[in-house]
């Protein structure tokens, strides 16, 4: 191997929550070219990352980008966000922890609002969370421990691709062989690719998973439903289920948006929460969200160390307040709140509602991100940014909550410089300037 040949070894892939950690990356004259055991989403991440770059930080000038320096666009971003009378500061879900804390400090300088992307994503598991407890477990206890594995309102192969091999499908210390030690069942409203692998698809109808997640819980508790079927399952199905969740040895519920964001929300949390903390009268039950992008459990976790509160923190007023419904970004868009937007890692442009989106096109925004995406196109101010996990290291949280190390592996692009230091360098000149 030559001086210009790198191999890296047990890396972690930015991309879910999963973040795998064995990744194996060879680097060969600064460039990567091999990604092993990466699925073929991070394996695209890694060897495509020099593709649709925001290389040069960009002001919009009579309608176009113009591509100026970096001071230059800092200047521009300092004078947006000190003269806007309610900042709002979002995203966080795709950088390291490092750079969430500046993103407070700005917020917090201003006296405007952050939050993070999991209010139009996992918010809904954050409010049943804080209304009934939470029964948690690590990725490795299940994959050494369970017997049972549900997975409501997610579609793991398509969004986590390597979440069932690596800790469903793989053989753990107490499970000899998954395939036969270990069942899988699929709670969703339609046969999708994971249900295809798993032992059993209970299809439900659209939005009665509370009514559904109610009836199990009363099942459970002894009571006799007056009723033939709920939700498209008929109640001595339902039973048959409830009677062998009680005799697993140790069983998981893995959810995702199907379960966050149907008709019900934080309700349906609140009601799965409560299920298993039944269940462990009988047997060992955790439950997991399926968290997206990969630092989005870690923008929660830091937005509590940093505020008390997990998103939709307020600082109006000189100290932090929650409000979920009033501070989150997509309500205050769409109320025509916020005058100015500092966009961190996140996409909103691409996923927002059109009220939403309407107000931002009539807002400066100033963009951080390493690629061209909607909001850049929508942007004031662009400031490109290296790739957490790839050009700058870092910490991430998992979705079991576990923090992670990501490794830098190559420099990036000449002039672009880590968020966490875009940032800093920002909220000093916020607050040199504010006073």
């Amino acid at each position: 191997m030559t001086e210009s040949e790198k191999v890296f070894q047990n890396v972690v892939c930015p991309f879910c929550g999963c973040l795998c950690d064995d990744l194996r990356i060879e680097v060969k004259d600064g460039k990567i070219v091999k990604n092993d055991e990466g699925c073929a989403i991070s394996k695209a991440k890694f060897l495509s990352h020099d593709e649709d770059r925001l290389s040069t930080p960009t002001i919009k000038r009579n309608g176009e980008h113009v591509e100026v320096s970096f001071d230059e666009a800092m200047k521009r971003a300092v004078e947006i966000l000190t003269a806007a009378r309610r900042p709002l500061v979002y995203g966080l879900s795709s950088t390291e922890n490092d750079a969430h804390r500046e993103a407070y400090k700005i917020a917090e300088t201003l006296g405007g609002v952050v939050d993070n992307t999991s209010s139009v994503c996992h918010g809904p598991t954050v409010l049943g969370v804080q209304e009934s407890g939470e029964a948690a477990g690590s990725l490795a206890e299940v994959k050494n421990r369970a017997d049972l594995v549900i997975y409501w309102g997610s579609n793991p192969q398509f969004a986590h691709p390597r979440h069932l091999s690596r800790y469903v499908r793989a053989e753990g210390e107490y499970i000899g062989d998954p395939k036969t030690g270990r069942k899988i069942w699929v709670f969703d409203i339609r046969k999708t690719i994971s249900a295809g692998v798993a032992d059993e698809f209970i299809r439900i109808e659209p939005g009665t998973d509370l009514e559904i997640l109610g009836a199990m819980r009363a099942i459970l508790r002894g009571h006799v439903l007056d009723i033939e079927e709920i939700g498209g399952i008929s109640v001595k199905s339902l039973t048959e289920m409830v009677e062998k969740m009680k005799e697993v040895k140790y069983g998981i519920l893995f959810f995702g948006l199907g379960l966050t964001q149907s008709k019900g929300r934080h309700r349906n949390i609140d009601a799965a929460v409560r299920l298993v903390q039944d269940l462990n009268t009988f047997a060992k039950w955790n439950m997991m969200p399926m968290r997206g992008h990969f630092n989005v459990a870690g923008a929660n976790k830091t937005s509590t160390w940093q505020t008390g509160y997990p998103f939709a923190v307020d600082y109006a007023r000189g100290y932090p307040r929650y409000q979920p419904g009033e501070y989150t970004a997509v309500d205050m868009l769409a109320r025509g709140e916020a005058d100015a937007l500092l966009n961190i890692a996140a996409d909103p442009a691409a996923h927002f509602p059109r009220r939403a989106l309407r107000h931002m096109a009539a807002i400066p925004i100033i963009n951080l991100d390493p690629k061209r995406n909607m909001t850049s196109l929508m942007a004031e101010v662009n400031l490109p940014a290296a790739m957490a996990g790839i050009e700058c290291d870092g910490a991430a949280q998992r979705m079991d909550g576990l923090p992670m190390y990501l490794k830098k592996l190559i420099d990036p692009p000449e002039g672009v410089l880590p968020d966490r230091d875009i940032l800093k360098t920002l909220h000093e000149k916020i607050a040199k300037e504010v006073g």
